[in-house]
């Protein structure tokens, strides 16, 4: 089964840390990253799509935070 998440950030060194930190349990980086400006907050959110292939077949069960 693969698995796909997406994660933002507020900042750089905030993105930054979050894909690291999913690519050192395994994900992978999938397409191009994306910057989105945020007029609310008057700043850029950094952005990026993760691919992660699991075990099993895809059920209501499976629970992302356990990946």
């Amino acid at each position: 089964m693969k698995l796909y998440r997406y994660l933002t950030g507020p900042d750089d060194a905030a993105f930054c840390k979050r894909v690291s930190a999913a690519l050192n349990r395994g994900w992978q980086l999938h397409g191009a990253p994306t910057l989105t400006f945020d007029s609310v907050q008057g700043r850029v959110i950094c952005g990026q799509a993760i691919v992660k292939e699991v075990e099993g077949e895809w059920s209501d069960d499976v629970v992302l935070s356990e990946h």
